[in-house]
């Protein structure tokens, strides 16, 4: 059985629908609390860099914090690092789950890329 660690908040109901879509596909699921055990600075750019996605794709950004943040305005005028440790500081403006096997990383959850990137366990 595959192993993967996914980066989730247990209250999220897309968390919990990728766990239930990974556990039914066979996979083992380390799971960790985004809120409370973020990813550091170092894991969190080990992440991106292993995705392949931009950055702008690890914000959570229909989440309650960005928008009181008002980051939509303030992320482009932030450097790469600046965001990176922003991101660190709260899981909540994470996008989430994050999933890794410790070489391919997504964030987010859509079936259809779960089937495509996950599919076979």
């Amino acid at each position: 059985m595959k192993k993967l660690t996914v980066y989730q908040y247990p209250k999220c109901s897309t968390c919990r629908n990728a766990l239930k879509w990974l556990k039914e596909h066979g996979y083992e699921v380390e799971s960790i609390d985004i809120v409370e055990h973020p990813p550091s600075v170092e894991e969190l750019t080990d992440l991106i860099a292993k995705s392949g996605l931009e950055l702008k794709a690890f914000f959570n950004t229909s989440g309650q914090v960005y928008k009181e943040q008002q980051l939509k305005d303030k992320l482009p005028g932030m450097t790469r690092e600046e965001q990176i440790r922003l991101l660190s500081s709260n899981g909540k403006l994470i996008k989430r789950p994050i999933v890794t096997d410790g070489t391919d990383v997504t964030a987010g959850f859509r079936e259809a890329f779960f089937a495509e990137r996950w599919g076979n366990a």
